[in-house]
């Protein structure tokens, strides 16, 4: 076993033993969006103990287990199988067997595979458990500066007209934060036709999430446009964070969120200036008021 999991030889010897997985229960197990070692304790129980690992790429949860130790017998369920695969899950479960079921990064069935899986096993009446981890649209949200008390999913952004024209549809009068992913070869076209569709509004995109290489980029779509256009090369996966519509709900102009926004925009590299330029057409009030409230926030990080 590698030095990486030897902490967790010692967590187990330490603790008391666990009881064994329920026979027949399907486990959905949420997975390292990037650094591995954001998994949970829980996580790492069930996928040591479950008889049989569903895996949305077998090769790349095989080096997933194996970072930490564990070795199970593994099938593949992917988009392109799911439904056959289900099928025997289902099967697998009836015989009492234990099954967790993973996707590459997240949780199996938010823009993962798995639905299909865990809708056959609701009719059938067969049981299922849910272990929560990480999620890139939820760190999206929470790193985006946006209150996040009211939010839509809004998946992959779609790549077909008629699918672009419904979703820009649906999600452009929702009020609180629109958090999707999108590729870094389409990430520039598609902040562009936002602006053009919803108007030139506050956004985050969050890349490469947990890596090396994370960023958060802020600003209008204007500013991130900007930003993403100077680099080279835009690489790696991508969540962005909309702003909802003033339009339709009471907006977000609140001092405290117009406080965290902005500072927001400061922690992303956006000049106090420009920030509050940013907050003042958002809200319409005075951008002297938001200087002001800014720089004194500026001071206060300093001291």
């Amino acid at each position: 076993m590698s030095d990486e999991c030897s902490w967790l030889d010692a967590w187990l010897k330490a603790k008391k033993p666990d009881p064994p997985l329920p026979s027949g229960v399907l486990h959905l197990v949420a997975t390292p969006i990037g650094n591995r070692d954001d998994i949970t304790l829980r996580a790492l129980r069930v996928l040591s103990q479950a008889d049989i690992i569903a895996a949305e790429d077998t090769r790349r949860t095989g080096l997933l287990l194996q970072a930490f130790g564990i070795k199970k017998p593994l099938i593949s369920c992917h988009a392109h199988n799911e439904e056959k695969q289900g099928r025997h899950i289902l099967d697998l479960l009836k015989e009492g067997k234990s099954v967790a079921l993973v996707s590459d990064a997240g949780m199996p069935g938010i823009s993962d595979p798995g639905a299909r899986v865990i809708r056959l096993l609701v009719r059938e009446g067969i049981g299922l458990t849910v272990l929560p981890g990480p999620s890139a649209a939820l760190s999206a949200l929470a790193a985006s500066g946006l209150d996040g008390e009211a939010y839509a999913f809004g998946g992959f952004f779609p790549r077909e007209g008629k699918a672009r024209r419904l979703w820009l549809t649906r999600f452009g009068r929702f009020h609180g934060a629109i958090v999707f992913h999108e590729s870094p070869n389409r990430i520039l076209a598609t902040l562009q036709l936002l602006k053009e569709s919803w108007g030139d509004r506050y956004c985050c995109v969050a890349r490469e999430m947990t890596k090396r290489y994370e960023e958060f980029i802020r600003g209008s779509f204007s500013d991130v446009i900007g930003k993403l256009a100077g680099q080279d090369k835009i690489k790696g996966e991508i969540a962005v964070v909309v702003e909802g519509s003033p339009d339709q709900g009471e907006a977000a102009d609140s001092p405290e969120e117009a406080r965290a926004l902005g500072e927001a925009l400061l922690a992303g590299g956006m000049g106090v200036k420009e920030a509050s330029r940013l907050l003042a057409k958002r809200t319409g009030k005075p951008a002297k008021a938001y200087y002001a409230m800014l720089v004194e926030s500026q001071g206060s990080e300093a001291q």
